[in-house]
């Protein structure tokens, strides 16, 4: 049971690591003042943003979760 449960939170701790990968960064300063006109130009993905972050707090609980259990369980 430990073991299957180790797996998961390797899987959800590698999800984890590629959703905020994908995710945008938040721009600052005089490189945000430049890439922000660019955004207004192009536009932005807003949608997927927020997917992306909905995704990473389900992920962070599982996370979370799972370690519980993984506490628990030894």
């Amino acid at each position: 049971m430990t073991t299957v449960v180790l797996i998961l939170q390797i899987l959800v701790s590698i999800a984890i690591i590629a959703v905020v990968l994908l995710q945008s960064g938040k721009s600052a300063g005089l490189s945000g003042a430049i890439a922000g006109g660019a955004e207004a130009i192009f536009g932005k993905k807003k949608g997927m943003d927020e997917l992306l972050s909905k995704i990473t707090i389900w992920l962070a609980a599982a996370f979370m979760i799972l370690t519980l259990i993984l506490v628990i369980l030894q």
